[in-house]
């Protein structure tokens, strides 16, 4: 190996590593972290079962089932299977003290709320919303569970902060399999972008921003985008390459001087991206990114997008971003959004930038707070589960700041301080840092008598 790799190696591994005095008074932390959301639950019972599912939803468990977490805990199953899965308690009051501690502490007032659809697979017919359709994960129709997630992103970090179940219009109106799943009579059809817009006037108020974001399943219908505009709320949403537009920084046809004043034509997007002179794209430094700085080309203009009935939509900004690939070819994005024209360029490259975060808040989540390690079948057991594991990797995220910057203050009130006592089955010196659990040795070798102390009992 060369000198110079191994110097970058080095300095790798010494950055992979943690002090013990990181991981010092964690289980109080966790413990700490978990009382405002328990304080909603009606029965000591479910405050400890609380704390106990999100202890194992952060543990070393190769499979964080409630099977499996209950028996960490040396527990029967039946007791944290029915917490989860069967006891109608309500998860919005958990979801909301979600959303006011990451308003709080990552809080930006031009954070970006980000709109997500995830697809879980799935076998057999009989989970609550399972159905052959659209799984963005692997690009095709699968047999599966589409939750709609939201997030929020600043320059600080970015969390999930509250989701929905989507219910396909085959659910909602089977009688029979609905009461099979447990779907309340009240739970009607709602499309993932009704579902969004219900989030967004839920948690919104909690999370200051500036923009709304999405991919091109959120951006594509012309409705949507209305009912922000109606809202106040300022988007920048991905669309599909084949979205018609009219460019209006474009003179016109000329005149013939009979009948009504021609306009542009309209053009798929990504045609008229081809007809674009090269010095119409703009050089932007977004951010650092792991392989260095990332470099993006961008262009802008004003337009107007055909509506899904064939109308013309209302004045819009096109915005197209290009990135080179290993293979020598761009790959390009598009966006439509309502900011003012003025809006600078390096603004909506930000924005487009911090929308993709959502992918990492998955990842944390999904590998590492058990997101997608679930086995219940009805509504309430996937929202109770979701909830869950979204306020587990909440705790990873305060977690990952703190080890980053250990005396910035960043436990505050969300985490607790940090008290004086090593968490027992911590080996001492050094600990590697890869995932989060990793870094910080969460307790999958500790059951819930060492792992969890009064007030949960």
């Amino acid at each position: 190996m060369e000198q110079r790799y191994k110097l970058q190696l080095e300095q790798m591994l010494a950055q992979a590593e943690v002090s013990p005095e990181l991981i010092q008074g964690l289980l109080q932390r966790l413990e700490t972290f978990v009382e405002p959301f328990a304080r909603s639950l009606d029965q000591p019972e479910q405050r400890r079962h609380a704390a106990e599912y999100i202890t194992g939803l952060l543990s070393k468990l190769p499979r964080k089932s409630t099977e499996a977490i209950a028996y960490l805990h040396d527990q029967q199953r039946q007791g944290l299977q029915n917490f989860v899965g069967q006891v109608p308690w309500d998860h919005k009051p958990l979801i909301a003290t979600l959303a006011d501690q990451v308003g709080q502490d990552l809080g930006e007032p031009d954070g970006v709320i980000v709109f997500d659809p995830s697809a879980f697979l799935k076998k057999g017919t009989k989970s609550v919303g399972v159905i052959r359709q659209w799984c963005g994960r692997f690009g095709k129709v699968e047999n599966c569970q589409v939750g709609v997630f939201m997030a929020y992103v600043s320059r600080k970090e970015h969390a999930l902060v509250n989701a929905r179940l989507y219910l396909p219009k085959e659910w909602a109106k089977d009688r029979a399999r609905r009461e099979e799943a447990g779907v309340p009579k009240e739970v009607k059809f709602r499309t993932r972008h009704q579902q969004a817009l219900e989030m967004l006037d839920e948690s919104g108020k909690a999370l200051p921003h500036s923009w709304v974001a999405g991919d091109d399943e959120m951006g594509r219908p012309s409705g949507f985008r209305g009912k922000l505009r109606t809202r106040g709320e300022r988007y920048l949403l991905a669309v599909p390459s084949n979205t018609l537009v009219r460019d209006l920084d474009i003179p016109p046809p000329a005149y013939s001087g009979r009948g009504r004043h021609p306009m542009s034509p309209f053009m798929r997007m990504d045609r008229w991206k081809s007809a674009l002179p090269e010095d119409a794209w703009t050089r932007i430094e977004v951010r650092d990114g792991e392989k260095g700085p990332l470099i993006v080309e961008v262009a802008k203009r004003r337009v107007q997008a055909r509506t899904e009935t064939g109308g013309t939509g209302p004045e819009e900004l096109l915005f197209v971003t290009r990135e080179g690939q290993a293979d020598g070819k761009f790959k390009h994005d598009y966006y439509l959004s309502n900011a003012k024209p003025g809006v600078s360029l390096n603004e909506l490259a930000r924005v487009s930038k911090a929308a993709h975060r959502v992918e990492e808040c998955f990842r944390r989540a999904k590998s590492e707070a058990g997101l997608a390690e679930y086995q219940v079948r009805n509504w309430c057991g996937w929202h109770h589960h979701v909830t869950l594991a979204l306020m587990a990797a909440w705790f990873l995220t305060q977690e990952a700041r703190r080890g980053k910057n250990p005396d910035c203050g960043v436990d505050g009130a969300t985490v607790g301080a940090v008290v004086g006592r090593s968490d027992r089955g911590t080996p001492s010196g050094k600990h590697p840092v890869g995932a989060v659990p990793s870094k910080h040795t969460l307790v999958a070798s500790q059951r819930a008598s060492q792992a969890l102390s009064p007030p949960f009992t």
